[in-house]
């Protein structure tokens, strides 16, 4: 049987043939699936090559088979329909010449500049821009609120789109995905290729991810003219990257303030200017420069570029790349973008992205959970809300006066709605308990509250940028009093009351409500308990959805918390490039006392003696970094503070250089002290870390920096918070639903969370196909079947059931490791 040709540049390994295989399938069968490739298995080249290749293959078979369905009269001759498909396949091909044509001269223009540039030649912008300076206003008018008009909806017809071609080849590019419509022949082609959408948390991820999808070469999406092979007929693939306004505003008035709020309020302010003392900004998308439009589209298509890269095309043009970048969404075939981007509905359709009919490929998707519900719960602080109000209240005492119709009305509801919430926390003063739940209602109970339209009441805050009105008006006369002085002001505060205000609009069932104290703050928040709905649309819209990850392990946590809807879901994991000989795993489940076991109720001096001795045992025989992690910041403090008591620390350090990770010190300053101690001392380094912390995940503890990880205890989270308690009542509330046994599916959901952790902190440790390290498990509970089976196969390879698990023999094991190592 012929393998598969998914055109990767190396010759692939076979558990990378295998990755590819079964996503290709998966998005042929246009399924959910959950696959694991561990670091340093070539993943990102996997998915590329999987899932491009099925793109690629998928319109050829859409072409053809579309041109073999087209249907004659039965009296008309042969000859008539061979004709007629031979004139859809040359207006396709023509549409397609065309269209790469553009994409060629923009890459031979852009060469020509780099040779330019190359020379020493000056930089040539596309145009002069005008000065989009803000100057100080002399009076306070720029703070005035406008007009408003609850009931003016803002939208505006559309145009009827029409095309150029006939109606058949027209329905055919349009099921296709290729078709380049016009309005009214002047207007911005509209497309909207089958694609990928690829998404990873970080830009630096992505830009890693496009560095890898510049070394694909795919033969093209039709097939070749008759006697050309798919070689001679090349086309490049068409990549986009999206990005925040953050990554993308090219206006230095905009992108220099501090926070991302900030910016995008800025940015819209600047849409809408038309006073003497401000301007639009200027390179802002409109009718006089859709030439430029387009070519920044182009441009933007002609090459694979990251988010940096198309900020540079931007100011190149001097059109902003963040609207600008809208126009080529549509023609390309892989987008790539952050996860707020994808998985927010309100981002998604301020870009105009569907995802209706295209694959959706979620990478480091084993923080995806988290992710879905950080971005759909909020939170506000009683120092927030006091703020806000003092500042309406300044802003009031100045503007009441020239405040009319309904800004007078919203501006005195938003009031009402704050003091109704600081009543309630007020109320909290006295309550000994250091947080708990609380229902929406309660926060609406204050006076005339109940009169109150939330709906309304959030949207007018949007839309009459009461937010930076107010915080703008009391920065300015902050500054005034204090000349000279210029501090950049904080998002401002009404903007957390706007997100807090929606969600007591319309809370989800899905969620809860908190409050909490930190220090002397008193905060309340709203908390997703359940991620499944609000990827639910994503699902359903997608054709295939790729959730992709090095440790993914355990999966079942998937499909019984974000899938429980789906009754089928395709798994893959692969196991690891390198030989089971090249990893060794083991348990220390106990010690010359008994049994070790460094759960919250034996974590006494003596257990943490006991660890740092065990520890220290270890130390002797691993050649350079060993990495140790434990379950929270607060026991890492405490470990710390007991073995300094005892001379412990002293005793380790004497084997090992020691290095923490730390809640205030940065992580890269960590990190490159550690990794340089690894280097210059014979008997390497030690690092002392923390599970979830800032060096467990991210960081590359390749080679000689990660011989050794050891993981003390299992991280469980704290069961007796209000929030874990509201999610496991949850998570049993629906199992009951489902006829299943209440406490069985939450236990196994927090045991689940558990051993992610654990998953992605050992999953550090090998990063390509010639490393070679150990892994130490230093708990009783690790021996235990129901853990072990959690952890991700590649590693179960190497940890055999019958191992030694007593100290001595966990020793006796490692040191005979290194020293094979050593003679290899």
């Amino acid at each position: 049987m012929a393998v598969q040709d998914f055109h990767h540049p190396f010759e692939p390994y076979g558990i990378q043939q295998q990755f590819m295989e079964a996503m290709y399938n998966c998005i042929e069968e246009g399924k959910v699936g959950i696959f694991e490739s561990p670091t340093g298995t070539g993943k990102s080249l996997s998915l590329i090559c999987s899932s491009l290749t099925w793109l690629r293959e998928h319109r050829r078979k859409i072409f053809e088979n579309t041109l073999a369905a087209i249907e004659v009269d039965d009296d008309e001759p042969a000859w008539m329909a061979e004709y007629a498909k031979e004139t859809r396949r040359r207006d396709m091909r023509r549409m397609r010449d065309e269209f790469e044509s553009r994409l060629t001269a923009v890459r031979e223009k852009e060469r020509k500049i780099k040779e330019r540039h190359a020379r020493g030649e000056p930089f040539r912008k596309k145009r002069k821009v005008g000065d989009s300076s803000v100057t100080s206003a002399s009076d306070d008018d720029q703070f005035v609120l406008d007009d408003y008009d609850s009931d003016d909806d803002g939208k505006k017809p559309t145009k009827p789109q029409q095309s150029d071609y006939s109606a058949e080849t027209t329905k055919l590019m349009e099921k296709l995905g290729m078709l380049q419509q016009q309005q009214n022949g002047d207007e911005l082609e509209d497309v909207n290729e089958l694609k990928v959408f690829f998404c990873s948390r970080t830009h630096s991820q992505l830009s890693q991810f496009v560095g890898e999808l510049q070394r694909v070469v795919l033969p093209p999406g039709m097939p070749p003219e008759l006697g050309k092979t798919d070689k001679e007929t090349s086309e490049a693939v068409k990549q986009l990257s999206l990005g925040s306004r953050q990554n993308l505003c090219i206006n230095p008035k905009v992108n220099r303030l501090s926070s991302q709020t900030a910016i995008n309020e800025r940015c819209v302010e600047l849409q809408q200017s038309s006073t003497v003392t401000e301007h639009k900004c200027p390179f802002l998308p409109n009718k006089d420069n859709e030439d430029q439009v387009l070519d920044f589209r182009d441009h933007a298509l002609a090459k694979i570029r990251d988010i940096e890269e198309l900020a540079e095309v931007g100011t190149r043009l001097g059109i902003c790349p963040y609207y600008a970048s809208r126009t080529a969404i549509g023609a390309a075939e892989i987008v790539t973008l952050p996860y707020p981007l994808l998985l927010q509905k309100t981002a998604r359709d301020a870009l105009g992205i569907s995802l209706k009919g295209h694959v959706v490929i979620i990478d480091e998707a084993h923080n995806l959970m988290g992710a879905i519900e950080s971005t759909y719960s909020t939170r506000i602080s009683e120092a927030q809300l006091k703020r806000a109000r003092e500042s309406l209240m300044v802003y009031l005492q100045k503007f009441r006066n020239r405040l009319k119709g309904s800004n007078r009305l919203y501006v005195t509801q938003v009031v009402r709605a704050i003091d109704s919430m600081l009543l309630y926390v007020g109320g909290l003063e006295g309550v000994r308990t250091e947080g708990g739940t609380l229902q929406p209602e309660q926060l609406l109970s204050g006076k005339g509250v109940d009169q109150i339209n939330l709906a309304k009441l959030v949207r007018y805050i949007s839309d009459s940028k009461l937010a930076r009105k107010v915080e703008g008006y009391v920065s300015h006369l902050a500054k005034l009093q204090k000349a000279g002085e210029h501090n950049e002001p904080d998002v401002p505060t009404l903007t957390h009351v706007q997100s807090f205000l929606a969600t007591l609009m319309n809370p989800s069932k899905e969620g809860r409500f908190f409050w909490s104290r930190e220090g002397d703050n008193l905060l309340i928040r709203y908390m997703l308990l359940d991620p499944s709905e609000h990827f639910r649309d994503i699902v359903n819209d997608a054709r295939a959805v790729i959730l992709a990850g090095g440790t993914m392990s355990p999966m079942d946590d998937y499909r019984q918390q974000l899938f429980p809807y789906l009754p089928d879901l395709f798994t893959f994991s692969c196991g690891h490039l390198i030989p089971p000989s090249n990893l060794l795993v083991r348990t220390v489940a106990s010690d010359e006392v008994g049994q070790v076991e460094f759960s919250f109720k034996a974590r006494s001096n003596a257990m943490m003696s006991r660890i740092g001795k065990a520890l220290l045992e270890l130390a002797q025989y691993v050649h350079g970094g060993m990495v140790v992690f434990f379950p929270s910041y607060g026991v890492l403090d405490q470990v710390a503070a007991c073995w300094r008591s005892n001379a412990m620390l002293a005793r380790i350090e004497a084997a090992k250089q020691i290095f923490w990770d730390s809640r205030t010190e940065s992580a890269e300053v960590t990190f490159k002290a550690y990794s340089q101690a690894v280097k210059l001392n014979s008997n390497g380094a030690i690092l002392f870390s923390v599970i979830g912390g800032k060096l467990s995940e991210g960081i590359n503890f390749a080679n000689e920096l990660g011989r050794c990880v050891v993981v003390v205890g299992l991280p469980f989270p704290n069961l007796d918070t209000p929030e874990w308690k509201a999610k496991m009542q949850y998570i049993d509330d629906k199992a009951v639903k489902r006829g299943e046994t209440a406490g069985r599916v939450s236990r196994e959901h927090a045991e689940n969370v558990c051993m992610r952790a654990v998953n992605q902190a050992v999953g550090r440790v090998i990063r390509h196909k010639d490393d070679w390290a150990s892994i130490v498990l230093m708990d009783s509970r690790y021996t235990q079947t129901r853990i072990r089976d959690k952890l991700p196969g590649w590693i179960k390879e190497s940890f055999p059931s019958a191992s030694l698990t007593h100290i001595d023999g966990v020793v006796a094991d490692a040191k005979q490791f290194f020293l094979a190592k050593a003679e290899q």
